[in-house]
């Protein structure tokens, strides 16, 4: 059996593509999946599975979503290494007096190599910082989530690609819920 992290990509955001994370918990439960867990409302869900391929099982969640609540939800695939990179590779962790509040991470569909930092013209999101790690880009924002152009939008429209983004309390939360699943 495999676990696998599904990171839903808009749901519960300003009244958009609404879900309520039990109901959601039951359809999941309804396929055939095992040890289902959610975290918090914005879609972070933990299901267990014989499926290895996280391709598929994110492709499977997909479809029942949008036969059963009529939303398009993209639905991105992590796993625990996933996670365990956030906490090794994320530079603006190693900096005197990183603040965590404006530390986040936008885990995206495909594997970015160094180079395409140049795609995402940070020139006009500045002061905001990013770092590119493989499917994962760490976020350092110079105010807050709220008062910035580098959104999900933005990375998507400018990388072409699907992304999702969780802040750095909810990035350590999944690792920890992760490591907890594993010890059942």
């Amino acid at each position: 059996m495999t676990t696998h992290l599904a990171l839903l990509r808009g749901i519960n955001v300003s009244g958009h593509n609404m879900m309520k994370m039990d109901a959601l918990q039951k359809m999941l439960e309804n396929m055939g999946f095992t040890n289902v867990k959610t975290y918090i409302q914005s879609g972070n869900v933990f299901v267990t599975t014989e499926e290895e391929n996280p391709a598929a099982v994110g492709f499977k969640i997909k479809q029942e979503i949008f036969r059963t609540f009529g939303h398009d939800v993209p639905v991105v695939m992590i796993n625990k290494s996933d996670l365990e990179a956030c906490q090794k590779n994320n530079l603006f962790l190693q900096e005197n007096n990183a603040d965590t509040k404006k530390l986040y991470v936008a885990f995206v569909s495909m594997e970015l190599h160094k180079d395409r930092i140049h795609d995402l013209k940070m020139s006009a999101v500045k002061p905001d910082e990013v770092h590119l790690d493989k499917n994962r880009i760490f976020i350092k924002y110079a105010v807050s989530a709220g008062k910035t152009r580098l959104d999900q939008k933005y990375i998507e429209k400018k990388l072409n690609l699907t992304a999702t983004i969780r802040n750095w309390n909810t990035v350590t939360q999944l690792l920890k819920m992760y490591e907890e699943l594993e010890q059942q």
